[in-house]
């Protein structure tokens, strides 16, 4: 079965990989400092690739300096990608005053789960940054939401203050924190969880997303989510899914 080469290009790092039928196999990962060495580039596609046939590739680039890189890597291996913007076929409507600000890889993951799950739909990625996307009932694309994600916050607090360190965000909370760490893990997790809570809730007071779907990706979902009691579906690939998705529709 033939595959896609799917390129998410983010402001930390990029993820690389192969879509077939809807799955993502062959993930690889390269840091940003990467991003613009075309020999790095070149070496990690065709890794990713190895020996599957590959019959296009595309791209969704937060990081506009770096995009033109990828295409030309791409290209150089015969494969010209589609690069994701409001003017790609997507499968949704778009109803937004300024679509050309959107963020391609918040277009992928409204493309995926709308595929996924119809509409109304509500997407969080807890990357870099916290965003929420929504689809309403009539399957366009209407906007959302963004707030600092896990990492601002805790980067903030260790690079603005004299005591508090960096911590890692991963492992279980106490009910009390017995140690700095632990007492700043519990402020990321709980209160991170309180304003996704928050954010939902006040997003689903609008009568085009009354039962609207719930669905999560970027690297701190599930530790974010964990016990949270929101009805989420995580899907760590979803982004990358949608770059699939969108090879598909724009055939």
């Amino acid at each position: 079965m033939s595959a896609v080469v799917v390129v998410d290009v983010g402001n930390t790092s990029t993820s690389i990989g192969l879509c077939r039928a809807g799955r993502i196999s062959r993930l690889r990962r390269l840091p940003r400092k990467d991003n613009t060495v075309m020999t790095r580039m070149r070496r990690v596609v065709e890794d990713c690739i190895g020996s599957h046939r590959v019959v296009g590739s595309v791209v969704a680039s937060v990081v506009p300096t770096v995009t033109p890189v990828w295409q030309r890597v791409l290209a150089s291996g015969g494969m010209d990608p589609i690069v994701v913007t409001h003017r790609t076929e997507l499968g949704i409507g778009i109803d937004y005053p300024k679509p050309h600000t959107i963020g391609p890889d918040r277009l992928a993951n409204a493309c995926a789960a709308f595929h996924d799950f119809g509409a109304p739909v509500i997407v969080a990625d807890f990357g870099t940054a916290l965003t929420f996307d929504i689809v309403d009932v009539s399957a366009t694309y209407v906007g959302g939401v963004i707030a600092p994600g896990l990492p601002m916050m805790t980067d903030y607090l260790a690079e603005r203050t004299a005591l508090l360190p960096h911590i890692t965000l991963r492992g279980r909370c106490g009910p009390v924190g017995k140690s700095t760490e632990g007492a700043m893990r519990i402020g990321a997790r709980v209160g991170y969880r309180g304003a996704v809570r928050e954010i939902v809730a006040h997003l689903c007071e609008s009568d085009s997303l009354k039962g609207a779907h719930l669905c999560a990706t970027g690297g701190f979902a599930s530790w974010a989510l964990s016990g949270s009691g929101l009805d989420f579906k995580i899907d760590p690939h979803l982004t990358l899914r949608g770059l699939g998705r969108i090879f598909a529709l724009n055939q």
